[in-house]
């Protein structure tokens, strides 16, 4: 029996190396077929020809030998671990190609996430050229006082669907840069009572167009100044005051109160809540509203229009702001929204950190200023020059970046109070041409104020704007308001300002215009 047992695992060993020598076979061919061995390929032939060595002994040992307990466990072992190594073998390659393949995916991934991005750029881009020109157009025809009430009801009409278009366009690029992890939250000093005040002005239009009555109330004591980012919790505001609006019949009613409800150490927290006597939502669309691209259905919010991203933008700043949203709505029994948002309170330390006031003695006016407009499409530029006309403005067009640099380095000192910069050019882009303004050796060449009026609206372009020397970004269409406020602002700056030894603080209004 125990001879039986000898022989058994002598032959047994032998028919597993003969396997292993077939699979190993294969496993080298499956690495010659990468065809990234070069001269080394060569090493993969050296184990077979061990492995029909070791084979040939245990078949001379078998037939030949007289083998004992002891040799044939060595043989059996031996052909079983070489078994194991090659399945080892196997599996690392197999997850070396899982990795590999994982890696290309994800390089495929990322190309392809940087073409929509370079994609949705560029559209930005294309679309806000147009649509500057429509929205700029609009509002020219508008503060025409011939115009006829009826062609004047129609402009106005042109004017809501451009700016409905609009608002869909950044929110398409916000979602982008909530995909991608873009997007971030600015930390300035800003007054709360300032942006409740411009939202409750705009909010208060939009309810007087539909005949809906409008309430806004602060509860309680806000503190001066808080630091955070402005620009994003007014949007968020605005983008639920305004689907209360729109989702609210006349003779309806729309609440918005304000409250601070908690203050620990410099953080203070507010709550915001907005109440309408709309149309209300059912439970099923409740629990799906902040996911991108939902709406209700045909009889409901499909019916007032809307891209469906607004809330999931809104949701996703609030939670950045380490907040919440809470929703609570039924059907034809209205919808009550309660944000809260967590800020920091601008202290007397900060405040006696800052730089003093401008004088506010002596107001500027845009009266007889003089701006140089740098853009490539005369439309465009005509379309501003119109705007700074009628305010007493008068400017000169350059199509160019280059042409800019000429006409300012030609001109006497201090003929233009600012520089309205196009990015994209031809020729030399509005980069370009700030840095060359920029280093010209003339007193007003680092002074004069240099506003970036361009249809890129990426947060990477606002840094690329201010890393070159200018003072501002301006994403196009632009509200002629925060453009001519901008111009008062920075010349006001200039003024007051050491022009020979300091140029004027740098800033980014991006989201100060008519994209918020």
């Amino acid at each position: 029996m125990l001879t039986w047992a000898i022989y058994g695992m002598v032959y047994l060993g032998s028919a597993l190396m003969v396997y292993n020598i077939y699979s190993y076979m294969l496993f080298a061919k499956r690495l010659r077929e990468k065809k990234n061995w070069g001269k080394e390929e060569t090493i993969l032939y050296f184990p077979i020809i061990l492995l029909i060595m070791f084979l040939i002994g245990y078949l001379i040992v078998g037939i030949f030998g007289k083998p004992d307990l002891i040799m044939s466990g060595i043989l059996f072992g031996g052909s079983i671990f070489v078994f194991v190594i090659c399945y080892l073998m196997q599996r690392i390659t197999n997850r070396v190609e899982e990795n590999e393949h994982l890696a290309a995916q994800l390089e495929v991934a990322e190309q392809s996430s940087e073409a929509k991005t370079r994609f949705l750029s560029t559209m930005s881009h294309e679309m806000r050229t147009p649509l500057n020109a429509i929205i700029g157009t609009n509002l020219l025809m508008l503060k025409n006082p011939a115009l006829p009430l009826e062609m004047a009801d129609q402009a106005e009409k042109i004017g809501v669907s451009a700016r409905h278009l609009l608002e869909m366009v950044n929110n398409i690029l916000d979602m982008n840069h909530i995909e991608t992890g873009e997007l971030t939250l600015k930390n300035e000093r800003f007054s709360l009572r300032e942006v409740l005040e411009l939202t409750n002005l705009i909010t208060q239009n939009q309810c007087e167009q539909k005949w809906l009555a409008y309430k806004s109330a602060v509860i309680g004591e806000l503190e001066d100044d808080y630091i955070g980012d402005a620009m994003r919790l007014k949007e968020v505001l605005l983008t639920i005051l305004g689907n209360a609006v729109k989702f609210t019949l006349a003779p309806g009613r729309v609440t918005f109160t304000t409250e601070q409800i908690q203050a620990e150490g410099d953080t203070r927290t507010l709550r915001f809540i907005i109440q309408d006597t709309g149309i209300g939502m059912d439970e099923d669309l409740v629990s799906r509203l902040f996911v991108p691209f939902v709406q209700g259905d045909s009889a409901g919010t499909n019916g007032f229009g809307g891209a469906g991203l607004g809330l999931a933008i809104s949701k996703r700043i609030v939670d950045m702001m380490h907040g919440t949203i809470e929703v609570k709505s039924g059907k034809a029994q209205g919808t009550a929204f309660t944000i809260t948002v967590q800020l920091q309170a601008f202290t007397q330390q900060e405040k006696g950190q800052e730089e003093p006031a401008a004088s506010e003695d002596a107001p500027v006016t845009l009266e007889g200023r003089r701006v140089l407009i740098v853009e490539d499409m005369q439309m465009n530029a005509e379309i501003v020059g119109d705007l700074l006309d009628m305010e007493g403005v008068s400017s000169d067009w350059a199509e160019n970046g280059k042409i800019a640099v000429e006409m300012f380095s030609q001109s006497p000192v201090d003929t233009y109070d600012a520089v309205l910069m196009d990015l994209r050019m031809p020729v030399m882009d509005g980069l370009d041409a700030t840095r060359a303004i920029r280093a010209l050796d003339r007193p007003d060449a680092k002074a004069v104020p240099i506003l970036a009026l361009t249809a890129n609206a990426f947060e990477e372009d606002v840094q690329h704007s201010l890393e070159a020397g200018m003072n501002a970004h301006l994403a196009k269409p632009v509200d002629s308001d925060v453009l001519l406020e901008s111009l008062k602002r920075f010349i006001a700056e200039r003024k007051t300002a050491d022009v020979e030894k300091e140029p004027i603080q740098q800033k980014s209004l991006l989201g100060e215009d008519s994209l918020s």
